[in-house]
């Protein structure tokens, strides 16, 4: 049986209710975007075509007769996509739709979308000419990360659209699809292409770096945003994940890269980084969010399997090595907070030297102390029991040695915790 992520299913009755926004599936590469549309899709009671603007097809052939071609064939007919192409692909599909018996709907997704010029201000007209018809239609809008395609998005397509948020793999998905044990998972982390290559480390670390790590910088960031130094970005990510679930100083940071710039251009740096889906800077916890804008960072990445592509260890030389494992399971914590936390929800850290507390997660109204603890003594943390102190309504929790345990704790989204 396929495996189905949880997300389809809001994609499904999405597709069952009257067309009255477009559907933006948006998130880092290799989270299963693609998949789970196609898998939707194939289910679908109604009529629907797939396209990829990077396999689009000429003029001169009728895009509806190729639905079972193979990948083979369809790539050795393809050309660059454009407006144009995206014009045609649309009104073949409306005039789909208006074959349709009435309470039908037509599906039309278009696969990496921001890959065509001034996408959004086509998608803009072509939708809304559709919206004045009432013709039944549906548009599902992919994208490598909805951070590509968040500036066509809010200047042209505001309030057309409903977000659906594909996040990297959790640990439970990974269980129940691949048979990860929780040492795999946060050794391995969470990206289903690469599952399947665990017990060969030397080829499965060569897929992370090259067809995971690369594209991601090269073409969802270099290609899609002005980087004035793409070199130190970069060295950035490769420095974030070597120090992922460390608090580093911006300066220090400086210290440690060649042709550094300032600190104004690592924050914006590590933002991008952070939009694609590869590494965040947690800011520090505070009442004021001006001290939460001028803190340290917490370096963490969202998915481990950066850290262990990169890093030198080996599978059974990192669990072999404690303070090293205890890293990568609090850099597992993290990932966790920061894939499954909701929009409403902050993930921060607080430290008031020499205390420290791993990581505060906070709607707003609710707060969250985690402490986590991988060695195998159990010593109370200080940090918690300060941080209580100051924050009377704050709760707190220590995953790992004298709490919850990782496993249970990774069962379960962010939210759920702060309950």
């Amino acid at each position: 049986m396929t495996f189905e992520r949880r997300q389809i299913n809001i994609l499904r009755q999405r597709l069952q209710e009257p067309p009255k926004f477009m559907v933006v599936v948006g998130g880092p590469r290799q989270v299963g975007k693609t998949t789970l549309v196609r898998q939707a899709l194939s289910a679908y009671q109604g009529k629907s075509h797939f396209i990829a603007t990077d396999q689009p097809i000429p003029e001169a052939v009728d895009p509806f007769d190729l639905q079972g071609a193979s990948a083979s064939n369809r790539e050795l007919l393809g050309s660059p996509a454009n407006g144009e192409w995206l014009i045609q692909h649309w009104t073949k599909a409306r005039a789909e739709a208006r074959r349709l018996p009435e309470g039908h709907y037509y599906v039309f997704a278009i696969d990496e979308i921001q890959k065509i010029p001034r996408w959004s201000e086509i998608v803009k007209g072509l939708w809304d000419v559709d919206r004045a018809e009432n013709l039944p239609l549906h548009i599902v809008l992919l994208g490598s990360s909805l951070w590509l395609m968040q500036k066509g998005l809010s200047e042209s397509l505001a309030g057309r659209y409903e977000p659906l948020r594909m996040t990297h793999w959790s640990y439970e998905e990974m269980q129940i699809a691949f048979d990860f044990s929780l040492d795999e998972y946060v050794y391995f982390g969470g990206y289903p292409g690469s599952a399947s290559m665990i017990r060969d480390e030397v080829r499965w670390r060569h897929y992370v770096r090259a067809a995971l790590i690369q594209p991601n910088i090269q073409k969802d960031i270099l290609q899609m945003t002005r980087v004035d130094k793409p070199s130190l970005l970069k060295a950035l990510f490769e420095l974030g994940c070597a120090c992922s679930g460390q608090l580093i100083a911006y300066n220090k940071l400086l210290g440690q890269l060649t042709d550094a710039g300032n600190t104004t251009t690592l924050a914006h740096y590590l933002d991008l980084l952070s939009q694609a889906g590869l590494l965040s800077g947690l800011p520090k916890f505070a009442v004021q969010p001006f001290r939460r804008r001028a803190s340290s960072p917490k370096l963490n990445v969202h998915n481990t399997a950066l850290v262990s592509a990169l890093a030198g260890y080996s599978f059974s030389e990192a669990t072999g090595d404690r303070s090293y494992w205890g890293r990568l399971v609090e850099s597992t914590v993290g990932a966790h907070l920061i894939n499954t936390a909701s929009e409403d929800s902050s993930i921060l850290y607080w430290q008031e030297s020499p205390h420290e507390v791993d990581f505060v997660l906070t709607n707003g109204r609710k707060i969250l102390a985690i402490e986590v603890k991988s060695g195998a003594k159990y010593a109370p943390p200080k940090g918690l029991a300060i941080f209580a102190g100051k924050f009377k309504d704050a709760k707190t929790m220590i995953v790992g040695e004298g709490g919850i345990s990782l496993a249970e704790f990774l069962l379960q989204p962010a939210e759920y915790w702060l309950e």
